[in-house]
């Protein structure tokens, strides 16, 4: 069992817990447990290769697809902390598979592990649309997690943000190679849009729903103070750069264009899946950081990480998309 015999109904917070974070050394994970080892909790970071970790954190050797390879991890704690993803900006190496094994499996099988060793709390972090009948692989992948987060025996919390951004995140130099400089041709003109959260305003609230009782059993939808238009991204992203940008509107319908070059092109990144999740927003409908007692004007905006100023996307210089036409007779829509 777990050091703690229960969670209490009081919302007090419990200091002093063991907690094991799986994906600890990534992006999120490794602001999160040192966040975690500040607030006085004993903090395990779970990864295949558990390096570059500060003092306060002891490493521990895992993969989540490997069932016997986490069980002594997640023995004797008190919280489990799923941060294990793969990006949805790139397909993944093996294939898009690879997300129902490691987002849907991986989560299976530390539940399995965490319910074995009557661990008390287990969060998940999830995204934004999770559905299990959503339309990417990714989208599905992360719906089935929640489902079996959720069924499961454990007091449990998830997270679904939308894209986050800070030092050592993707989402920018993302943008900056699907949304190149000066002529920047983007599905749609660019229009679907975003809610970047800070990595550093994400991880209290994260931190928040370990140590208290008052979010057990809810789903949260987290985004940031701005709903930004991916033209107005990649203009913003430039412009830190020091270079302009005009957006080429390229019709939807057209847009497939890009994934008939795509596997000729090492590190293009546009498969199917992120064609797809470029024909809906990742916003959210209820910005629920207010459930952590958090407004949105204390949040760090991207275009002030990024150290411009920004402006609507629909003052962006947007061009004439016949001026694609001649690489649409090459390359045919798919």
């Amino acid at each position: 069992m777990a050091r703690h015999d229960s969670f209490t109904a009081t919302g007090r917070n419990l200091a002093d817990m063991e907690i094991l974070v799986a994906g600890g050394t990534g992006f999120i994970g490794s602001v999160l447990c040192p966040e975690l080892a500040e607030r006085g909790h004993d903090v395990t970071a779970l990864s295949r290769t558990p390096e570059g970790l500060p003092e306060s954190v002891e490493p521990a050797v895992g993969d989540v697809t490997v069932y016997n390879t986490v069980v002594s991890a997640v023995d004797d704690t008190d919280v489990v902390v799923n941060l294990v993803a793969l990006s949805p900006l790139f397909e993944p190496r093996g294939g898009n598979q690879q997300h129902d094994e490691i987002h849907r499996g991986g989560t299976e099988n530390l539940v399995r592990a965490a319910q074995t060793a009557g661990v008390d709390r287990f969060v998940q972090m999830s995204a934004l649309g999770a559905d299990p009948d959503g339309t990417t692989h990714y989208i599905r992948a992360k719906g089935r997690a929640e489902a079996i987060v959720t069924d499961s025996e454990l007091e449990w919390v998830i997270f679904r943000p939308s894209v986050v951004f800070g030092d050592g995140g993707e989402f920018v130099s993302f943008t900056k190679k699907l949304a190149p400089p000066y002529l920047t041709p983007l599905p749609g003109g660019g229009k679907t849009r975003f809610q970047p959260i800070h990595v550093e305003d994400l991880v209290p609230m994260l931190a928040d729903a370990i140590e208290t009782d008052t979010h057990v059993e809810e789903t949260y939808e987290i985004g940031g103070p701005e709903k930004l238009a991916l033209a107005e991204v990649a203009r913003l992203a430039h412009r830190a750069d020091g270079r302009s940008s005009t957006v080429v509107s390229v019709p939807m319908a057209l847009a497939g264009v890009g994934l008939s070059i795509a596997g000729a092109i090492p590190g293009f990144p546009m498969g199917k899946d992120q064609y797809r999740s470029l024909q809906f927003d990742n916003t959210t409908a209820s910005n629920d950081i207010t459930a952590f007692g958090v407004s949105e004007t204390e949040l760090e905006t991207l275009p002030g990480y990024l150290g411009v100023s920004g402006a609507p996307w629909d003052s962006l210089s947007i061009a004439d998309p016949s001026l694609l036409d001649p690489l649409f007779e090459f390359f045919p829509p798919l």
